[in-house]
């Protein structure tokens, strides 16, 4: 299989498909990758590096998109990128469509195989290819809650752990999962009073034993968040729904009564946000006030760090691009069923449930067309 790896062209996101350590492991097993100039240039993985590791750089984005059979990007592709997709090719990168209609029209129309890594699943119950992007989101959000209380961001003028004879700030973080709980190691870490709000009493047993008491946990009700919101300095929202539009948990009049120069982090932004004044930014311009609260809502968090993202990325993703290119992509999604809970849209098609829901299209049935492994075309050929 040829593989094909673009530079992102998304604002601000620095992160590569591929590093040229995962390049060399396609080689090894008998793969073409050809690889745009300077992809991955501005994380220190230069040319040479894909050269030395067996990869074809090409001049442009546009021969990467004609040429290859499978695309492995990070994020979601944007218009251009879209337009350039072909029904006989395989697109394996980030796609979060349910809060983007227009990139979901794109994709149908170009008729392309969509994998989504945020909806492929584990024996676990987990998303282990969203899973390290998360860590590195719910770590970041401390930090960049931390900088937005700062007076000159327009936030409270609070330090977040304080110092003696001074309280710590007052976090409030919303869903206890993988990014909610990097949140919170961030967060106590840092000396700040920490609650995590969750709906799974189970997973707030846990948080409970992990931090042995330097954390309050509370179930998560409209009432609870209310009253937690109100009196944070800072939120962070890390509520996920696997493929689906994230639920909006921070009412619009609850910012009104929060504390003047209070911020969010809205974690959840990819998906939609879990917050009704959410709006997604980039790092470029990465806040935005309403009623006196700071909002970060960057839909890319982890690009700011892109070399350790992207180096994450690939530990997860890595084994899964070797078994699509190894085994083509209908019998690999056959065989394996958590990949296959990765396949978004196929010819057309909009074919996770979730994401069809809340975009108001026709859902059709994955197995449709993996067929036992055997592909859409198998009965026709």
């Amino acid at each position: 299989m040829l593989l094909g790896v673009p530079k992102e062209i998304k604002t601000n996101e620095n992160r590569v498909g591929l590093t040229p350590t995962s390049v060399r492991e396609v080689v090894e097993h008998g793969h073409q990758v050809i690889v745009e100039t300077q992809a991955g240039a501005n994380i220190d993985f230069y040319d040479d590096d894909y050269r030395t590791a067996g990869a074809e750089i090409v001049d442009d984005a546009a021969t990467v998109f004609a040429r290859a059979d499978m695309i492995v990007k990070v994020k979601e592709p944007q218009p251009s990128e879209t337009r350039q997709l072909r029904p006989d090719q395989v697109l394996f990168t980030f796609l979060h469509l349910a809060p983007d209609p227009e990139q979901t029209t794109g994709l149908q129309e170009s008729g392309c195989t969509a994998i989504a890594y945020e909806t492929v699943t584990s024996d676990r119950g987990g998303l282990p290819l969203l899973a390290p992007m998360s860590e590195v989101a719910g770590r970041m959000a401390v930090q960049a809650g931390a900088r937005c209380l700062e007076k000159i961001m327009g936030g409270r003028g609070l330090l977040l752990g304080g110092v003696p004879g001074v309280g710590p700030a007052k976090v409030t973080v919303l869903g206890g999962g993988v990014a909610g709980n990097n949140a919170t190691r961030m967060a106590t870490g840092m000396g700040a009073d920490v609650t995590v709000l969750d709906k799974s009493l189970p997973r707030l047993a846990q948080l409970d034993d992990q931090y042995m008491g330097r954390i309050r946990t509370l179930y998560s009700t409209v009432e609870s968040v209310e009253q937690c919101v109100l009196e944070a300095d800072l939120v962070i929202g890390t509520v996920l729904l696997p493929g689906a539009a994230a639920p909006k948990l921070v009412k619009r009049e609850m910012i009104k009564h929060m504390k003047p120069g209070a911020v969010i982090v809205d974690v959840s932004v990819d998906q939609g946000g879990c917050c009704e004044t959410t709006k997604a930014t980039t790092h470029s311009d990465p806040t935005y006030i309403v009623d006196d609260v700071v909002h970060y809502c960057v839909a890319n968090m982890p690009g700011a760090v892109a070399r350790t993202s992207t180096i994450a990325l690939n530990n997860a993703t890595l084994p899964f691009v070797v078994k699509l290119a190894n085994k083509g992509v209908w019998p690999a999604l056959g065989e394996d069923r958590h990949l296959a809970n990765g396949l978004n849209v196929c010819r057309g098609q909009v074919t996770y449930e979730a994401a069809a829901r809340d975009l108001g299209r026709e859902y059709t049935d994955p197995q449709r067309f993996i067929n036992n492994g055997k592909g859409p075309d198998a009965e026709a050929a």
